[in-house]
């Protein structure tokens, strides 16, 4: 069974789901085309555990979990001609596209059946063009937490967009990283509580009882 093919899992208890973004080898790996782009190899290393303790801990919860990726034709035609920002840099790169080992998820990170994989996204944001959006409200989901790469520029763009349709957004501090500790020290300090609030993977673990 294809991951896109899983049943995914529907919570009986408080509606809630946990959001992974880009846990992909184009960052995981160190043939990552976007990996070297890391200049703090340390905090980006501990974040990568610290994701594999949460999403251990989330499995034995109820909580939903979804796993949000990119995933490109190989000409990116889904981009369209742009010459600047992310889109550009995408296409330029030839990075996320469908079926090459630097668009599977990483080995830690891997969808199990009952979790959902978010299809169809076309920019930073993980609601951007994709069913994200239209599967947490068939689900009565309401309250996000997210985690994944880069926190300065997809964690944040979802972050925020997760705030302006309206649901409860709280990032997994420990569980994410920038290329830099001043980019993620920015993010966390001046921007995250615009538009919701972060805790560590121990209040997580603690907050749901696992």
């Amino acid at each position: 069974m294809s991951i896109q093919q899983h049943p995914f899992h529907v919570s009986t208890g408080e509606k809630e789901a946990l959001v992974f973004i880009e846990y992909q080898n184009e960052w995981l790996s160190k043939d990552g085309k976007i990996h070297h782009l890391i200049e703090d190899h340390q905090q980006f290393a501990d974040s990568v555990e610290s994701s594999k303790r949460l999403l251990e801990a989330a499995r034995k919860s109820d909580i939903q979990i979804i796993h949000c990726g990119l995933f490109f034709d190989e000409n990116h035609v889904e981009l369209g001609n742009t010459t600047y920002g992310l889109r550009a840099g995408i296409s330029t790169f030839k990075t996320f596209i469908k079926g090459t080992p630097g668009s599977r998820f990483g080995e830690a990170f891997t969808p199990e059946p009952g979790e959902f994989v978010v299809s169809g996204r076309t920019g930073a944001s993980g609601f951007a063009g994709s069913n994200l959006d239209s599967f947490l409200r068939n689900q009565g989901i309401k309250k996000i937490y997210i985690a994944g790469y880069a926190l300065h520029v997809c964690v944040e763009s979802t972050l925020r967009h997760g705030h302006d349709l309206g649901y409860e957004m709280t990032i997994i501090e420990d569980a994410t990283a920038a290329f830099t500790q001043e980019q993620r020290k920015y993010v966390l300090e001046h921007v995250v509580h615009h538009f919701g609030k972060s805790i560590t993977v121990d209040q997580f673990i603690e907050m749901h009882k696992i």
